[in-house]
């Protein structure tokens, strides 16, 4: 069998005196037959150049499915008059969501199910389902869950379905007394709904022909969506719109949010008279939030801002509109620390936060006359991730929050702020006699050409050498301030328990140093995301964590541009590299403002059509257009067909020019998921059949494929 080879149909386009040829531009007709079959070529010629790893994808689809309790139940969650939880089921795709009544008000323990609760049967005495996933993905190849959210009387739920992958919901609505579905039928919508707090009616966020959410509508039940209120339309094409409702159910508030620059419009409900009223006007460069918090007996909103310094603060202001001038400090900006949200509770409010590229959590707890105390709840590892959710009630006395490190599982606790105890209440299950300590973590610091110390994550088999002999899967993302933080993974164990290690390179233009780190990994310093990823890659190789035959590197969406990036500026440092949903076309994105995002992306990327400096520097990374005659590393680019957000062309593309330009090995696999979106397949087992596939190539890339499992390999048998 040979490689598909893409016919070549040149087209050109000249911008800024530069004329671009392009071979493979009419790789985005997704309507033509002759695509379609093209990316039916790939997929055969990856699946014959990978037969060799069938027996491997099935060992570790065994494993995860070994490890994984599939018979299992989230910690239920409190709010109003139930605890919501949801279920899942051995040999099924999908969950279910349920609820029990609450039995004691007093009472902020969750209730905890019987050992070994069998699939067809209840998990909590008096257990209400409110949804069984999998009836409703019956008869489709795709399914997901936008979003589900109940009246306040507990008596009605809506709910959002995707069952195409391009992340266009219709929500319906479900009568919990009668299991009747109401007549009402939302279309086209993004995600879920926001209910108004009197059951009348609900809020919804549908997009514009890019993809742009941009309107907010009203729809109230009994009447048809031809009659829904528009609310709000968003005209500005740099932003975007979405709704939600305080934790005290007073305010509706509608976000219209640009990269750094935000906007507010508040209702408040407690009176009947009232409309969506701008908080603080928009202002080019001042990003803030709201939370509704009592302090002192004085109903405020703590606002989230960036209007002193770039790692934010929080201000306390009234809940009428105020401009920024009348918000006053309440935890002032602080260069070290990076304040990422803030939640309200009627005695307590808890502040999400980083320093040092570690995630904090930090209560400050409330009495009459104000805040009474200030601290941050501790753990003692080096290398974690703890943040808090779960927390829908506003009078809730605890704090639920989650814990983890990338040998450790997550682990969910309540912490009570009225006695200070911490309680676990659930870790999450890992079969087969699991032992965190087969496995050490480290903190190292890689050093980038400018001098700026960037932190690695690692973990490997305890014991490891530093010789170069340990392989090591380098992961990477660095764009939209989204911090890579620390995480356990059960899949990921089939990769350590044959001897390799992973690490994630927490490179700029992610939040993991603080906001200044993202402000130097975009626009015109986009070079830097890259440069440090190498610099890591570098780092693990100089110190002996390992070497080049033996370093494969993995990224998603943004992060498949950081990879196809580093494979032109540093082929040589690894045996392998893994793009998914890549944006390796990024300059011919971006050029495009009908394309879904672009125009909201300007300020992320910079705007190439409008500035020949933009134009040139892009054109300087972009990795589709940077493909050159050099012997490339293999590499596995994995899309899917239906992604809204990365079109499938991307990779298509690059995986064409690539074979055709390349020297030397050209090992290049391209994988399209013929009914799925951004996120890949739906449904668990789908999804560990599909990481499974990419980890077997990753092994193989690390010459482990015949490799056994280590010290966790005592596996139950599976049914």
């Amino acid at each position: 069998m040979q490689p598909p080879v893409a016919a070549r149909v040149p087209s050109e386009h000249t911008v800024h005196g530069h004329t671009v040829l392009d071979d493979y531009e009419w790789l985005r007709e997704k309507d033509n037959p002759e695509v379609i079959a093209h990316l039916e070529a790939e997929n055969a010629w990856t699946e014959d150049r990978t037969a060799h790893l069938a027996d491997l994808r099935r060992s570790i689809f065994d494993e995860i499915k070994a490890r994984t309790l599939e018979t299992d139940l989230s910690v239920p969650a409190r709010m109003r008059g139930h605890w919501y939880y949801s279920r899942s089921f051995e040999g099924k795709e999908y969950g279910a969501s349920c609820r029990i009544a609450v039995s004691d008000p007093d009472d902020w323990t969750p209730p905890r199910p019987a050992e070994h609760a069998a699939a067809d049967q209840p998990a909590l005495p008096g257990e209400e389902v409110l949804l069984d996933l999998n009836e409703l993905a019956a008869g489709h190849e795709f399914f997901s869950l936008g979003g589900s959210s109940v009246t306040n009387d507990e008596k009605l739920l809506a709910y959002a379905v995707d069952v195409v992958g391009d992340e266009r919901y219709t929500v319906r609505v479900l009568d919990l007394a009668t299991r009747e579905l109401l007549d009402d039928e939302i279309t086209g919508t993004l995600g879920g709904a926001t209910w108004h707090p009197d059951g009348t009616a609900f809020f919804y966020t549908t997009v514009d022909e890019s993809w742009r959410a941009d309107k907010i509508w009203k729809h109230t039940l009994g009447t048809p969506q031809a009659d829904d209120e528009l609310v709000f339309h968003e005209t500005d094409p740099r932003f975007w719109v979405g709704i939600g409702r305080s934790r005290s159910d007073r305010f509706l508030m509608i976000a219209s949010g640009a990269k750094t620059t935000a906007e507010y419009r508040v209702l408040d409900t407690a009176d009947p008279d009232a409309d969506f009223a701008v908080y603080a006007e928009r202002e080019d460069g001042v990003d803030y939030g709201l939370e509704h918090a009592v302090i002192g007996g004085n109903d405020v909103f703590l606002v989230l801002h960036n209007a002193n310094g770039p790692n934010f603060e929080i201000g306390r202001a009234p809940v009428t509109p105020t401009p920024k001038a009348g918000w006053e400090p309440l935890i002032a900006h602080d260069e070290a620390v990076r304040v990422e949200d803030v939640d309200a509770f009627a005695g307590h409010l808890v502040v999400h936060q980083r320093s040092e590229g570690l995630t904090q959590l930090r209560i400050l707890e409330l009495d009459a006359a104000g805040i009474s105390d200030d601290y941050r709840v501790r753990f003692e590892d080096a290398v974690y991730t703890i943040g808090s959710g779960g927390n829908p009630e506003f009078h809730q006395p605890v704090v639920r929050l989650g814990y983890t490190t990338m040998a450790k599982p997550a682990a969910i606790h309540n912490y009570d702020v009225r006695t200070r105890e911490l309680t676990l209440l659930k870790q999450a299950p890992v079969l087969g006699g699991y032992d965190a300590a087969h496995y050490e973590e480290h903190r190292v610091w890689a050093t980038a050409p400018d001098g700026v110390r960037v932190p690695i994550s690692l973990v490997v088999p305890a014991g490891a050498p530093r010789d170069g002999s340990v392989p090591v899967l380098l992961y990477g993302y660095g764009a939209y301030e989204m911090s890579i933080d620390p995480y356990f993974s059960i899949a990921r164990l089939s990769m350590l328990d044959r001897g390799a290690g992973f690490a994630i390179a927490h490179v700029r233009g992610g939040g993991e140093m603080g906001r200044h780190w993202y402000d130097d990994g975009k626009l015109m310093h986009k070079q830097n995301t890259f440069s440090d990823f190498i610099a890591c890659a570098r780092h693990l190789i100089d110190d002996g964590w390992t070497s080049p035959d033996r370093l494969v590197a993995e990224g998603g969406s943004a992060g498949g541009l950081l990879i196809g990036a580093v494979a032109n500026q540093a082929p040589e440092l690894f045996a392998g590299l893994v793009a998914q949903v890549p944006f390796v076309d990024a300059l011919t994105s971006m050029l495009d403002s009908t394309l879904p995002l672009t125009v909201v992306e300007y300020e992320e990327w910079g705007n190439p059509e409008a500035d020949p400096a933009v134009y040139d520097y892009m054109r300087g990374y972009s990795p589709y257009d940077n493909v050159a005659a050099v012997d490339y590393p293999p590499i596995l680019a994995e899309t899917s067909l239906n992604d809204t957000r990365v079109l499938y062309v991307e990779a298509a593309k690059w995986v064409a020019r690539l074979r055709a330009t390349a020297t030397g090995r050209r090992d290049f696999l391209l994988r399209t998921e013929m009914s799925a979106g951004h996120g890949g397949v739906s449904g668990r087992y789908k999804s560990w059949t599909d990481r499974a596939f990419s980890l077997a190539w990753i092994l193989d890339r690390m010459n482990l494929a015949e490799t056994g499992t280590g010290p966790s390999a005592d596996f139950p048998e599976g049914p």
